[in-house]
């Protein structure tokens, strides 16, 4: 999930230091960072938080993201400028965006536009990213023209044809993957196409301390107006979230969590870090189910939707493979009830089949029996 902003004042890098308690060079001028850095960042969950203090376990393992630092785009990129394409190439190997864009004055910082406007900036990447999914479906379709599958000679590459034609013609006009109207085998194939306008994006809005303190920003409501104008199709809004990176910088500078939850806590406010981290999180569509012991406590990252077999499978593929069968409980059972016999007893710990569709937070032993197979 890479971060990406349109100024140039390394707020981008530092936000990425903060989340992931990194030391990515951020320094006030373009392209500070050129080559990627990847990081593990937490999910916090009281949830997770609970399950450990009770079950006491020699080892945890919470939910996590895994972060990206890219470079930020600029006017351009799809052509080249200022080493887009390989910026939008990282992109391309990514599940969803944080798009950072600077929300706030400042004399001492540059900006690669010369002025401050985010509905601009914001403008500018998303059409960037568009022209470049534009590029690639043209190279795509005519690859697909020599082949001859234009003229229906193989039936499967005609499908396919048809398929890049109408995605080609829908971002051709202006507009992005994510707003388009797909058929179920339309949205299959498109997700192996890995198109940048495809992804999901939550917007991060760099604001200064006083204006994070007060919850109020000048530009905000305008970010807000655009964001809701461009995504009135998307059955999903996304995000906007305001954010100090200089305020959280500071407080992850000084170390402990008491201490950080101090330091904003003397400010009046709280850090927004958590918030960040778990709405990346559902952008993905995902969410986690818990196994319980003492030897560990863990949460299993699955798709929503998901049905119990292939929740198993992303353990062991033997479970998936052998499945008989899920005995779940809800956490909010297990945390009233204080105890998996408790549940038992109270009714509330439940076998399920193969047709169950995994719940965030479900807390699950699976039972599976996998045949040898015999030998040649």
């Amino acid at each position: 999930m890479p971060t990406n902003k349109t100024a140039r004042g390394g707020a981008k890098s530092t936000f990425f230091n903060a989340l992931t308690q990194s030391a990515v060079p951020a320094e006030n001028f373009p392209f500070c960072t050129i080559d990627p850095s990847e990081a593990h960042v937490y999910v916090p969950d009281e949830r997770f938080d609970w399950l450990c203090e009770v079950a006491k376990p020699s080892k945890v393992s919470p939910a996590h993201l895994t972060v990206m630092d890219i470079a930020g785009l600029v006017k351009g990129a799809a052509e080249g400028q200022g080493l887009g394409n390989a910026f939008l190439s990282h992109i391309r190997a990514v599940d969803a965006i944080f798009h950072m864009v600077r929300a706030f004055d400042s004399d001492d910082i540059t900006h690669v536009e010369g002025d401050i406007d985010p509905v601009r900036d914001m403008s500018i990447i998303h059409n960037e990213l568009r022209l470049k999914d534009e590029e690639f479906l043209e190279r795509k379709k005519n690859e697909l023209d020599k082949k001859g599958a234009g003229r229906g000679a193989n039936r499967d590459l005609k499908e396919e044809y048809d398929m890049v034609v109408k995605i080609y013609e829908h971002v051709a006009s202006g507009k992005e993957v994510r707003f388009g109207d797909w058929s179920g085998k339309e949205v299959d194939y498109l997700n192996t196409l890995q198109l940048l306008t495809a992804k999901p994006v939550v917007y991060l809005c760099n604001v200064n301390q006083a204006d994070y303190i007060r919850k109020k920003n000048k530009y905000l409501m305008k970010i807000k107006q655009w964001v809701d104008e461009r995504e009135a199709e998307s059955p999903i809004k996304p995000a906007i979230i305001p954010i100090c990176v200089d305020m959280e910088m500071a407080a992850t500078a000084l170390g402990s969590p008491e201490e950080k939850e101090e330091f904003f806590k003397s400010r009046g406010t709280t850090s927004i870090m958590p918030r960040i981290i778990t709405t990346g999180y559902k952008a993905l569509n995902l969410i986690y189910y818990f196994t319980q012991g003492d030897v560990e406590v863990r949460a299993w990252t699955i798709r929503k939707g998901t049905k119990a077999p292939q929740a198993a499978g992303v353990i062991h593929s033997d479970l998936e493979r052998g499945f008989i069968m899920a005995e779940v409980m809800s956490f909010a059972d297990l945390k009233e009830e204080g105890s998996e016999a408790a549940c038992k007893a109270a009714g509330k710990y439940k076998s399920k089949g193969k047709d169950y569709v995994v719940e965030d937070g479900d807390v699950i032993f699976f039972k599976f029996n996998v045949t040898a197979q015999k030998k040649k």
